[in-house]
């Protein structure tokens, strides 16, 4: 390329002195094999003289020193790489929307080894292309560093100096694309890159006037900057923790305030407060609980009904209420244990330490009875354990200090083999109750190897292993593992590491594994799949057979239980035969259980003559000739289901193929109202002849609670209450929300803030959570009795029953709770985002039974005044239990044995 030729783009990398001339060399290469041509690589910086001569001399026109020339100027750190469409890209993008700045994505190493990720917060920045020019409309721009890789800056404006932040906030226009330009970054450094951060953050915050995008840059520099370091203490040795937190105290002046710790989790908000503080035990401990979430690892300490992290920090910054700590029951708690000597004393090893006090026991005046022992457990396979008792355990102060003699050569006698590292646990109880074992946490470098080594006799003989090494683990905690010290022991497990790795030895492993993994196909669902259909398919059936399944396996309950228990009550000996997902606990015990997806689910749904379930068994396995195929179905329609759903026109053909075969199953279709045969019917193209107007299995259970209210009132309330520990004069609030979620992330996302609820309605309300059977919920610790998880209750129809309100949102439950003709609340703020995602069959605000509330003020108005406000929703809450309930009689169960099973068998 001739020197006075125009050039696109001028890649700068600024060398510093010492710069190595490999990284300059590869950033140098990527910029060359740029698929745009005119681009160039300029050096500047001191460095550049020493580490760029050669390579100048080698492509003269292409690197160089000196100003760039380039219409853009894109900033490169030697050892970072450009996509080899990089420059191309961004060009593009300016050309196409006269941007003085644009940006792409970029990425950086997760560690030492070759691995490389983008943070999170890009996947929304650069999600597609686009083009900014209020900085208000792309926060992340001037919150995140996300301009410190990826971008390039018209040449006229990167002469003014300045960072990527800086010419940012002067661009007129600036445009994002969502392609990859720049890789390999450095992985960040939390603990050495904090001071560079604080003093980007000082300038970032000169610049800023905005509030909103000043107090996002702040809480960004608390998330990616401050609560990271305070994380790393945890690996830091003492004297290092104790520099950086003297030296960062003033360096974090200002910077960390009582607005922008606010919105940070507690142990977050504690860490980073600590840090700001000088705090450099303090760190150390809070590092630890942000590794170990729910361990107690500080003297709390109640003041004004809220928890503190100590009796020192009295402050909202050090406010840990939100954890729950103070609710939770010995026996579910977990707290910092600290070694405090680990030592050799007489051929025995003595461990000291002292563990926290529970928050439970703090503010008592009672004396204690404290009981302990230490718990040695062997890793892997074997499963053994030995158990020590303690030498002293006493409470002092804020601590339960213990100390015990371990004799390791007596006590332990492992194998030697498959058993060389063991795990002390402490046990401790306090006035009966135990609390969860406890790990000795253990500082790097405080465990001598020669000081603690002690002998040891294996049961396969000392030329396995002679000696007991105590150490500390990499997750902090004290182990103690077998080593061959001596000799004949090094001698020995020198000859067996040989023979297992010689090349013979190694040929034979890796025969081994070629079968094991030949072995494994066996077990695969693409070869399942083939042997039911080819196979499996055409045995005889076996008479009377009948497969239950209920939401895929997850549970023993819905319409399919309510035919089991009525075909068992009616027909004995029926063969039946269940299948769940995980756990067969709470299945019925006279069933024959099979795991879904196994060898023996696959023989029996070959065999069976009835299929029933509420989902769809699944879709790669079709149904035998002789089976007859009972869907139940799980609920009535309120958002588009089938072949109605906007997503379903956008699969592929298939996709739509698999469906159609799939509902081609079904020989009997439950419907509940004449809404199920215009909504699910429809949707799924089921022919008329194949409905079944009987209403759901499930709900006779209801009808039959509505008539007895009716008759006897609501008390006695059913035994659930009390085995769930409900008390009579509590108002049982059941919340359950449609699922939100994909079957990628099952994390439930609850717009019910649980905690807050409890905080406003836990003397008298009890409320009952039940996340969707696809999702798993996490629930927040709350006073006992006031929130409680259902959710892997087995039958939804027992909950029902027991509650007095139902809050849920547009989830199908509320089609089956109206029958109860009790109080209904739609909590649901994303309903007009969610019918306009998904559709709707109707309006839910013009014809729903129960109110319909956005926030969570107005959910506790309606609540808090339920009984008086009812009436006013009687009628229509019946109205809505007539129109979709219509063929909820009370026999439905009846109605399906009386149609299919009796009639079928001949009885």
């Amino acid at each position: 390329m001739s020197s006075t030729a125009p050039l696109d783009v001028s890649v700068v990398l600024d060398c510093p002195p010492g710069t190595g001339p490999a990284a300059l060399r590869d950033s140098v290469r990527s910029v060359l094999d740029q698929t745009l041509a005119a681009t160039e690589a300029v050096l500047t910086g001191a460095g550049a003289a020493e580490a760029g001569a050669a390579l100048a001399a080698d492509h003269p026109g292409r690197v160089r020193t000196g100003d760039p020339r380039g219409a853009y100027v894109l900033p490169l750190a030697p050892g970072e790489l450009l996509e080899r469409n990089a420059c191309r890209n961004l060009l593009a993008a300016a050309h196409r929307t006269d941007a003085d700045l644009v940006a792409g994505r970029w990425t950086r190493r997760t560690g030492h080894g070759a691995k490389e990720q983008a943070p999170a917060w890009q996947r929304e920045l650069y999600g597609r292309s686009r083009v900014v020019t209020d900085l208000r409309d792309a926060p992340a721009l001037a919150a995140r560093d996300a301009l410190t890789a990826g971008c390039a800056v018209r040449r006229s404006r990167w002469a003014d100096g300045g960072t990527g932040f800086d010419h940012a906030l002067t661009a007129r226009r600036i445009a994002l694309v969502p392609n990859l330009i720049t890789t390999r970054r450095p992985a960040p450094d939390p603990l050495g890159g904090l001071p560079a951060a604080a003093a980007a953050q000082r300038h970032a915050l000169a610049l800023l006037t905005d509030p909103a995008l000043r107090a996002a840059r702040a809480h960004a520099f608390l998330t990616d900057h401050v609560v990271p370091c305070a994380r790393a203490f945890l690996a830091a040795d003492p004297a290092r923790r104790t520099e950086l937190a003297a030296a960062y105290a003033p360096l974090l002046d200002g910077l960390v305030d009582d607005t922008a710790l606010r919105d940070l989790p507690p142990l977050e908000r504690v860490a980073a407060a600590l840090l700001a503080d000088g705090d450099a035990p303090g760190v150390h401990t809070a590092a630890y609980a942000l590794a170990r979430p729910g361990t107690v690892v500080s003297a709390q300490v109640r003041h004004a009904g809220r928890s503190y992290w100590s009796p020192a920090h009295l402050h909202p910054s050090y406010d840990l209420t939100e954890l729950g700590d103070q609710h939770r029951p010995v026996s579910g708690l977990k707290v910092l244990n600290r070694v405090t000597r680990c030592a050799r004393e007489d051929g025995r090893l003595v461990i000291e330490g002292a563990a926290v006090l529970p928050p439970v026991l703090r503010d008592t005046e009672r004396t204690h009875v404290l009981t302990a022992s230490l718990e040695l457990v062997a890793r892997g396979g074997a499963a053994r354990t030995v158990s020590v008792p303690l030498d002293d355990v006493r409470l002092r102060g804020d601590a339960i200090t213990w100390r015990v003699t371990v004799p390791l050569t007596g006590v332990l006698r492992p194998r030697g083999v498959g058993d060389r590292v063991w795990d002390p646990r402490l046990l401790l109880g306090i006035d009966g109750e135990r609390l969860a074992p406890l790990d000795l946490f253990a500082e790097k470098g405080s465990v001598g190897a020669g000081a603690t080594a002690l002998p040891a006799r294996p049961r396969l003989g000392r030329l396995t292993a002679d000696t007991w090494q105590p150490y500390v683990t990499a997750g902090h905690h004290l182990a103690v593992c077998l080593l061959p010290r001596r000799r004949p022991a090094r001698t020995a497990n020198a000859l067996a590491h040989y023979a297992t790795n010689f090349r013979p030895a190694r040929i034979l492993k890796q025969r081994w594994k070629k079968l094991r993994k030949r072995a494994a196909v066996l077990h695969t669902r693409r070869t399942k799949t083939a042997v039911y259909r080819h196979l499996l398919r055409r045995l005889p059936v076996s008479r009377g057979t009948v497969v239950f399944e209920s939401h895929m396996g997850a549970c023993y309950g819905d319409s399919p239980r309510a035919v089991h228990e009525e075909l068992v009550a009616r027909r004995r000996g029926a063969r039946v035969v269940w299948s769940y997902a995980d756990d067969p606990t709470g299945f019925p015990a006279d069933a024959t259980l099979v795991r879904r997806w196994s060898w023996r689910y696959l023989w029996a749904l070959a065999r069976a003559e009835w299929w029933v379930d509420n989902q769809g068994f699944p879709h790669a396995l079709d149904k035998p000739r002789h089976t007859t195929y009972l869907q139940t179905w799980h609920g009535s329609a309120y958002k588009r289901m089938g072949y109605d759903e906007i997503r379903h026109k956008m699969r592929n053909a298939p996709q739509r193929e698999q469906l159609m075969r799939a509902v081609a199953r079904f020989d009997r279709f439950l419907v509940r109202s004449e809404h199920d045969v215009t909504t699910l019917a429809r949707a799924y193209r089921i022919p008329e002849e194949r409905l079944m107007r009987v209403g759901y299995p499930r709900n006779d259970r209801l009808v039959a609670a509505r008539e007895r209210d009716e008759r006897e009132g609501r008390f006695p309330r059913p035994d659930l209450a009390a085995a769930l520990g409900i008390p009579d004069h509590r108002t049982v609030v059941l919340y359950a929300p449609t699922f939100r979620g994909t079957p990628e992330n099952k994390q439930a996302r609850l717009l019910l803030d649980v905690r807050e609820f409890a905080e406003r309605f836990g003397d008298t309300h009890t409320l009952l959570v039940r996340a969707h059977y696809m999702e798993v919920a996490t629930l927040p610790v709350t006073p006992p009795g006031t929130v409680l998880d259902v959710s892997r209750h087995h039958d939804v129809s027992e909950l029902l029953c027991l509650a007095d309100v139902l809050v849920t949102d547009y989830s199908s439950i509320m089609f089956d709770y109206a029958l109860l003709d009790r109080p209904i609340v739609h909590f649901a703020p994303d309903l007009d985002a969610y019918t306009a995602e998904r559709g709707s069959y109707f309006d839910l605000r013009a014809r729903s039974g129960g109110p319909v509330v956005d926030t969570q003020e107005e959910l506790h108005r309606t609540l808090a005044r339920i009984k008086e406000a009812d009436g006013d929703w009687q009628q229509a809450r019946r109205a809505f239990a007539a129109e979709f309930g219509t063929y909820d009689d009370g026999g439905a169960a009846r109605a399906v044995v009386d149609a299919l099973f009796t009639r079928k068998a001949g009885q």
